[in-house]
This record gives structure tokens, sequence and C-alpha cells, in this order.
């Protein structure tokens, strides 16, 4: 288990670094459509156009890439949305078979079955070199690759959390790292 233990602590590792990377196209998106807002009412005041469809598109992809790229780092947080009516008063190792059971039938194959449909279209895309069909709009075809890589490193981390719930549920309980808290999630790190 301790190799399979590493992949899951690299997988975490690897997605807590997008995650984090990714949360500052927070304030990039912020500043993009404050920016562009300001332009655009300066430029009715002053009667010049100081926005274009470039701007607006860029925050739209910024939104879409954040969105993207923060996926798996979720799912290692354990901080999607969830209804935990039922969930949460269950005990440690009813959970664990919940998120493995769901992990395994949901998560898997729908990450499986999106990277398979759409594989054709993020390559046409790359191929023709997509771009906007608005006026001064930006290139489609990154952020169209961005589906891609959503959608694998969110089956990386599918692959980690399987590793932690089976280790939690099979595995010999590993020792508490000096300066942890017992009974923390398994195997996380920070960045």
């Amino acid at each position: 288990m301790g190799s399979c233990q590493r992949l899951a602590r690299g997988i975490d590792r690897l997605n807590g670094r997008v995650g984090h990377a990714a949360a500052w196209l927070t304030l990039l998106m912020v500043l993009v459509g404050a920016g562009n807002a300001v332009a655009r009412y300066a430029g009715r005041f002053l009667g010049l156009s100081l926005s274009s469809n470039g701007w607006i598109e860029l925050q739209w992809y910024l939104f879409s890439a954040l969105f993207l790229l923060t996926g798996a780092w979720v799912l290692r947080e354990d901080a999607h949305v969830r209804v935990d009516v039922l969930y949460a008063r269950l005990s440690e190792r009813a959970r664990a078979w919940i998120d493995l059971l769901g992990t395994l039938l949901l998560l898997v194959p729908f990450c499986l079955l999106t990277l398979w449909v759409s594989w054709p279209a993020v390559h046409s895309s790359w191929q023709v070199r997509e771009g906007s069909p608005d006026p001064g709009g930006l290139a489609r075809w990154p952020l169209k690759a961005l589906i891609l890589v959503c959608f694998a490193l969110l089956l990386l981390q599918a692959v980690a959390e399987i590793i932690k719930r089976l280790t939690l549920l099979f595995g010999s309980p590993a020792p508490t790292p000096p300066g942890a808290e017992p009974g923390g999630p398994p195997f996380r790190e920070g960045v």
C-alpha cells in the first residue's frame, strides 16, 4: 500500500498546486471585469469605444478556467456541495463506503465519458485554431483544451480518493505525523 499512498499524496500535491494557482484567476477576473466596466462608462462619457468583445470574452474565459481548473482541488478538499442530511450522521466507515462507491460508479465513468466525448471537439478546435465568432474576440481553442485538462485532473483525484478510501477501509491505520490532528482526512498534505 505504500506506493499507492505515495501516488495519492502526489496527486493531492499536484491538484493542490493547480488549485492554488488557479484561485488567483479570481482576482484577475475581477480586475478585468471592473476595468471593462470603467472603460465602458468612461467611453460613453468621452464618446469613445474603450471596451471590446475581447475584454468581455477574457472575463468569461477566466471564469471558465477558474471553474475547470479548481474542480479536482475542490474534490481533494471535500468542499463540493453535498446534501448531507444522512451522510453526516453515518460512521466514518459508512461514509468511506459511500465515497468509494460513488467515486467508482459515478465519478470515474463520468470523467472517462466526458474525456472520450469531448476529445473530437477539442481536437477539431485545435486543428482549425478556432476563434470567437464575435469581432475582436479571442481564440477559443486554448479554453476548449482546459476541458480535457479539467477532467484528467478530476480523474486523477478520483484515483487518489479511491486509494484513500480503500486504505481507510482495508489498510492498516497510518501513524499520525507529528503536529497533525488525529482522525483528520487521510494523506492530506499542504501544498
